[in-house]
């Protein structure tokens, strides 16, 4: 019985303190994919055409958190699209048009989050083996919660909660707000030979510090901190049949920080790339090992990564985290497309 009770405690432990981390989240930490590499628009908009192997993607991504141990766990959901034009009207360079969603469902009070952002950037080759980009998005944000499914304190009468002690709306001002947003952000890509490929960015989230709270509150405290993200990564060939991505990424908001690093390595299983094995693994530094897992079939390339939880968390999940699926399909204009890729190509 002794035993069945620390359990039962513990897992009561992990909910609170999951559900206090993503409570401080709201005014600390954005959401966020461990696949950020497939998520190049929610990372930095000047990614916005710039696809080194292609002029247009279009990608679906999905992350399922802590479901081994909530009963209501984290659910994102996003889908983006992008594009190079004006390729043949601007001397060296382009222009990049893109747009995505993000929409995400957390806790038992439904907390639900809507995202949309257009964004646009500009692209210009320096010389033959190098480039710089600059972009920006504007966004509208949505958040809702339903306060009927939220318990507090004064609810609990020593065996359960009881509902019709407490009314919700003596607590929050509104259910929903929403807001408009604005990110900017530069890149720079090198690459000196068809075999070598590196790429570094940075990225300001919330330029204009729109204010994002519950509560009838103008408080300076109310405002979305400024997010920086940096990242950098490369695509090298070291023979014929396999490509080698290596990926670093760090981000910091009000006095959360996030820091990520990792490989993918693509294995040609035909022809010119028609066919791809992708297996990699990546850490959160202080927090989880993520492993990836994919396969790409003529430019369409699925992915599966795993979360296992290293942290203290770890005994209460039994080093389950969280789970993403990635869809990205993306291809030339017309088949006869152009063919000179930046980066490495099979």
């Amino acid at each position: 019985m002794r035993i069945k009770k620390y359990y039962i405690l513990n897992r009561i432990l992990l909910i609170l303190l999951c559900t206090f981390s993503y409570a401080c989240s709201l005014q600390a930490q954005d959401l966020h994919f461990s696949q950020f590499f497939n998520a190049p628009l929610t990372v930095n908009p000047a990614n916005t055409g710039f696809i080194p192997d292609a002029d247009y993607r279009i990608g679906v991504h999905y992350r399922d958190q802590w479901s081994s141990v909530l009963a209501a766990p984290y659910k994102t959901f996003s889908a983006f699209g992008d594009a190079q034009v004006l390729r043949n009207k601007i001397d060296n360079g382009w222009i990049g048009l893109g747009a995505y969603i993000l929409s995400d469902v957390a806790g038992s009070g439904t907390l639900r989050s809507t995202q949309v952002y257009g964004s646009v950037a500009y692209h210009q080759m320096l010389g033959s083996g190098s480039l710089v980009t600059a972009g920006f998005n504007l966004g509208w944000v949505n958040k809702q919660v339903d306060a009927s499914k939220l318990t507090f304190p004064d609810q609990f009468n020593g065996v359960f909660f009881d509902n019709t002690i407490h009314n919700p709306d003596d607590i929050l001002s509104r259910s929903n707000f929403s807001f408009f947003d604005m990110q900017a952000g530069v890149n720079y890509a090198y690459f000196p030979t068809d075999k070598i490929y590196l790429n570094v960015g940075y990225s300001i989230q919330h330029v204009n510090r729109p204010q994002e709270t519950f509560f009838d509150d103008n408080a300076d405290d109310s405002r979305v901190s400024l997010r920086h993200i940096g990242f950098i990564s490369a695509i090298l060939k070291p023979d014929d049949k396999v490509i080698l991505n290596p990926n670093a990424y760090f981000t910091t908001q009000a006095k959360a920080t996030e820091l990520m690093f990792g490989l993918n390595a693509n294995y040609n299983l035909q022809g010119a790339g028609e066919k791809q094995l992708i297996m990699g693994l990546y850490y959160r530094w202080g927090d989880a090992a993520i492993a990836v897992a994919g396969f790409e079939l003529d430019h369409i390339r699925f992915t599966f990564s795993y979360d296992i939880t290293t942290s203290a968390l770890s005994q209460f999940n039994n080093s389950q985290g969280a789970s993403e699926f990635n869809l990205l399909k993306s291809g030339y204009y017309n088949d006869g497309g152009p063919k000179d890729a930046l980066c490495p190509e099979f």
